[in-house]
């Protein structure tokens, strides 16, 4: 997870964006932290998805193979 400081910056240079012009400096410096940024989310994201367990109404584990796989080389959800 990316810092409270580092958002704010993100923030900030969104904000003076839109205000006026940004420099090349900052214009790097904004174009890195998205990077970073979207990093982050996306490797949040994907560990919330691959240790999601689907459960259909009568309480059978029906998630898909693919992903019992991934979870299985994980050791998520006592899978073996």
């Amino acid at each position: 997870m990316l810092s409270k400081e580092k958002i704010a910056r993100i923030n900030e240079l969104s904000k003076k964006s839109k205000e006026e012009s940004l420099t090349l400096s900052e214009q790097k410096e904004q174009k890195e932290l998205r990077a970073e940024y979207l990093s982050e989310f996306r490797r949040g994201m994907r560990n919330h998805i691959e240790g999601a367990k689907i459960v259909d109404p009568e309480g059978k584990d029906v998630t898909p193979e693919k992903l019992k796989q991934i979870q299985k080389e994980k050791g998520l959800h006592g899978r073996k």
